[in-house]
This record gives C-alpha cells, structure tokens and sequence, in this order.
C-alpha cells in the first residue's frame, strides 16, 4: 500500500489568471484550461509529445541521451566502416 501511495498522482490544483481564465495547475509543472474547448489542442500537443518521447532511441531507464526522431543519429546503425 506504500508503493501505491508512491505512485498516486495529487488532483490538480483549480486556479484563475490575472485576466480571469480559469486553468488547472498539476503537480508535474504544467498547466492547461479548465474550459474542455480550450483545453483540447493542449492536450493534443501533450499526447503528441508523449508518443515522441515513446519512439525516441537510446537511454537506459531514463538515464542517457534520448535520440528523438529527425536528428542525425536516429537510427543510423553501425559506424563499423565495414558493415556498411
């Protein structure tokens, strides 16, 4: 029950801007509308986001260098000159 506790995400904290927009705070550090209309093209770069960092190569369990795709060592295969 510990580790579940752990793991458990707080509720995002209900907030309103200095020009009255009301957003909701989470506890990773970002932010977004509460309005469902608003929020939708946050949360879609958000999922976008996500899926990029899922296909990215390299790293260890979060450790290392991530290569995202589009940058000139994704998937480039070996650098023995030899098996080219």
């Amino acid at each position: 029950m510990l580790a579940a506790s752990a793991w458990a995400q707080p509720a995002p904290i209900e907030a309103t801007t200095a020009s009255g927009e009301k957003v909701r705070l989470h506890a990773d550090g970002r932010w977004e509308y509460a309005d469902p209309v608003k929020a939708e093209p946050q949360r879609k770069a958000r999922e976008a986001e996500l899926e990029r960092e899922r296909s990215s190569q390299g790293g260890w369990f979060g450790i290392g260098r991530r290569v995202q795709e589009g940058d000139r060592d994704y998937n480039r295969g070996t650098l023995n000159p030899a098996r080219r």
